[in-house]
């Protein structure tokens, strides 16, 4: 059993396309979280300023939102094949401009940069999933991206904290810009045809942006993931703030409490990933979302109300799977919802709201943390996971399989 499960989940590795896409995902992931790393640190040292190592983690989020709300029909006009390899272009150039930059700001400023090219690159990368592979195969190959990513986010920062130790950022950025070039190297070799099989007439950018809207809010499963992910997502900023103040000032576990934390949460990402796919084959992906949250809403649920750092690594481990499992859910919804000529702004959006809201959350544990501790607002954030999963329920079991279209299309 557990050798046809594998064989089954590495089945769209088979198909060169995709294969390419993975490769290059793998080696983007992992150079983009060593190299932030490198640069919280080089700011951090230059300045030794809490504003501007803030600013630096800003600006890795909020162009993914500005292109969500303003830009996001590009990723369905433009050529998607073509819009990655600039992506990649772009972020290789800003990493090999790093080194020579002297000021805060000079940093910060590329640091948006690659953040603005990062946030046509994702949702790219999973809109052109689905022309890649099967219908049949979608939930392992997404199951795929999402577990190297998560691999990465769990390995990268560790790599880059070692790295810059040993040689200083300015070889983290080098790498990065290398595995940028290959990346984009990886991207071209893929027939047009391959990543994007129709493209959107254009009625103006602003009535092409407002029916990405509509279509967001008319289509159940495209709903659901706005609305039970954004509540999650509330959950999520609060729990990532308070994680630190949980680990060293709750449980008295210090930097290592921290750490065992954050490892939890990682590892359980990328079991939770790897899963999804057995998972959403067994229930299908209306239950599996759901059961995904509902498993959020336990193990970080029990997590608020842990004895000690032991006990509280593991459930946000059995938190993590959760999350893990809820994100290729996320996915399989915005490209089985939306038709290929409207999947760029449907994700572009989705992806912007929940991290606007992701901000929210943690702007809010902030402000309550010092009032009723970082035990309860976790509990908060818990709750946050369980409404979510009654939201997705709700929603999703009601959601058709006809996806949704952007008007005339150019083939």
């Amino acid at each position: 059993m557990p050798r046809r499960l594998s064989a089954r989940q590495l089945a769209p590795l088979r198909v060169a396309g995709f294969r390419l896409l993975f490769l290059s995902t793998l080696g983007s992931s992992v150079g983009t979280l060593l190299a932030a790393i490198a640069l919280a640190i080089d700011v951090k040292d230059r300045t030794n300023s809490g504003l501007w190592v803030g600013a630096v983690l800003i600006v890795e989020f909020l162009p993914t939102i500005v292109v969500g709300l303003t830009l996001g029909p590009l990723l369905d006009r433009l050529e998607r094949r073509s819009l990655m390899v600039v992506a990649d272009l772009l972020r290789a150039a800003v990493f090999c401009a790093l080194p020579f930059t002297s000021s805060a700001a000079g940093i910060v400023g590329l640091a948006l940069v690659a953040g603005l090219a990062t946030g046509f690159f994702r949702p790219a990368v999973y809109a052109g999933v689905p022309n890649l592979v099967s219908e049949e195969e979608l939930p392992e190959a997404n199951a795929l991206l999402q577990t190297v990513e998560n691999v990465s986010w769990a390995i990268g920062p560790v790599l880059g904290g070692i790295l810059t130790a040993a040689a200083g950022p300015h070889t983290a950025y080098w790498i990065n810009a290398v595995s940028f070039l290959i990346s984009a190297l990886l991207v071209a070799r893929i027939p047009k045809r391959l990543l994007q099989s129709k493209t959107a007439l254009t009625r103006g950018h602003w009535r092409d942006l407002a029916d990405g809207f509509v279509a967001v809010l008319r289509t159940r499963a495209l709903l659901a993931v706005l609305a039970a992910w954004g509540i999650a997502s509330l959950g999520i900023g609060a729990i990532s703030l308070t994680e630190v103040f949980l680990a060293k000032n709750t449980l008295h576990a210090g930097d290592f409490g921290y750490g065992l934390l954050y490892g939890g949460i990682g590892t359980g990402l990328v079991l939770g990933s790897w899963w999804s796919s057995f998972v959403i084959d067994r229930i299908g992906t209306r239950r599996a979302y759901p059961a995904a949250l509902l498993v959020m809403a336990v193990g970080f649920g029990a997590g608020a109300a842990a004895p000690n750092i032991w006990v509280a690594a593991a459930c946000c481990l059995v938190g993590g799977i959760g999350d893990g499992a809820a994100i290729v859910c996320n996915a399989l919804l915005v490209q089985r919802g939306a038709a290929d000529n409207m999947r760029g702004r449907a994700l572009t959006l989705v992806m912007s709201a929940t991290y606007a809201l992701n901000g929210a959350g943690t702007v809010i544990a902030g402000a309550l943390m010092g009032v009723i501790g970082s035990r309860w607002v976790w509990a908060g954030g818990a709750v946050s996971f369980a409404v979510g999963a009654v939201a997705a329920y709700g929603i999703v079991r009601e959601a058709h399989a006809v996806p949704v279209e952007a008007g005339p299309a150019r083939y």
